[in-house]
């Protein structure tokens, strides 16, 4: 009982109006994920991405199931 398995929590976020994208740095590599405003283009940072696992940890945490786009 004391060892159970905790349930991932699944974030929501605006579907409508932001997209899931990974953002990387032209000069640095350096790669964050977060959501993207359809029409402004605004960037929300999530997370620092640091190897592939946590892509996949990014795409569990909000439900993502389709491939993330890379804008520079």
């Amino acid at each position: 009982m004391l060892f159970r398995k905790k349930k991932k929590e699944v974030k929501s976020y605006d579907k409508e109006n932001y997209e899931p994208v990974l953002r990387s740095s032209i000069c640095t590599g350096e790669t964050t994920a977060g959501f993207r405003h359809r029409v402004s283009g605004k960037f929300l940072e999530e997370r620092l991405i640091m190897s592939s696992r946590d892509i996949e940890e990014f795409k569990e945490l909000y439900g993502i199931t389709e491939e993330l786009k890379t804008i520079y």
